[in-house]
């Protein structure tokens, strides 16, 4: 055996998984609360460990090696069994009696809550929920335990939270079929600015780089709208020439689902990364494990998440 993989430590692991969901030393590195320099000396003793680079560096950001993207489930696999060893009791979902909390946008209300309602009906006939209108910024309210689990998207993980990647995506333009955009095949800033916005605010912070992108050039845009429900956002821009900033796989759905259309954003490049996260105290909980898991589980299984090797909730 490779002394360097005989030497790996449960530490290593979690290193490992950090890195191999986030593929970004900086941010793994903060997420882990180490220095970045630690963070690349424990990369080196990994890729000697599976004699692999693992990540690879492309542009100024990295992608995994082909071996890495084959470990990324196992590994969460291992860690989810190994941390289960501190859970003497076997949970039974079928007796679990409890009523958990979760928060999303209206479009996992639509689109997936009635997939979890069914699965927990079957399984878990005790277990009830109440659904909230996750808001972005929202994280008190998992650290007080008013809300026990929710999915969204941000760059930076906040403290006290532990999470689970669910996908990646980027950013798109969502219009009216017949819109005057709809003749570009991307659009420019000019394209972007020339038209009012509907800004979505319920389901995680979609859109607050393009602000930041264009106060760097002492620009911004015209929201002329602020709503927290994609259902009522499909509405306006039906009728309407005002325009909404989208993941993309929300933006391929709801225009197979409604007369809208969508284009990328040819000024800007900018991955969203979505999460299901919770609060630190409900790490160990065998209830709250079993919930976010199948969670978990079930977006992945459903038609409704990023098509083409992406999967996410907004």
């Amino acid at each position: 055996m490779n002394p360097a993989f005989a030497s790996l430590s449960l530490a290593h692991l979690r290193t490992l998984d950090h890195l191999l969901q986030l593929k970004n030393l900086s941010h793994a590195a903060e997420r882990l609360g180490v220095s970045q320099s630690a963070l690349s000396r424990q990369l080196a003793h990994l890729r000697e460990a599976f004699d692999d680079p693992l990540l690879v560096r492309q542009g100024r950001g990295y992608v995994l090696s082909e071996y890495a993207e084959a470990l990324v489930e196992p590994l969460r696999q291992v860690l989810e069994e190994l941390h289960a060893l501190r859970q003497p009791a076997v949970f039974d979902p079928a007796r679990c009696e409890r009523r958990f909390c979760l928060a999303a946008s209206d479009y996992v209300a639509e689109h997936m809550l009635p997939l979890l309602v069914a699965a927990l009906e079957h399984e878990a006939p005790g277990v009830s929920l109440e659904y909230r209108t996750w808001q972005a910024g929202q994280y008190a309210l998992l650290a007080s335990g008013e809300i026990d689990l929710a999915t969204t998207l941000f760059d930076e993980s906040p403290p006290n939270l532990h999470g689970r990647l669910l996908g990646e995506d980027r950013a798109v333009c969502l219009i009216r079929h017949d819109h005057p955009l709809a003749a570009h095949s991307a659009l420019s800033q000019a394209d972007y600015l020339a038209h009012k916005h509907v800004r979505i605010s319920g389901g995680g912070d979609k859109d607050s780089f393009i602000d930041r992108h264009l106060r760097a050039q002492g620009l911004q845009r015209r929201v002329s709208l602020e709503v927290p429900f994609f259902s009522a956002t499909v509405k306006v821009i039906a009728n309407s020439q005002a325009v909404a900033t989208v993941p993309e796989h929300i933006a391929r759905q709801l225009c197979r689902l409604h007369d809208l259309a969508w284009r990328p954003l040819g000024f800007i490049d900018h991955s969203q990364r979505y999460w299901v996260v919770w609060h630190q105290r409900l790490q160990a909980s065998a209830e709250h494990r079993w919930l976010r898991n199948r969670v978990f589980e079930l977006w992945r299984q459903s038609q409704f998440g990023v098509q083409g090797g992406h999967a996410g909730l907004p």
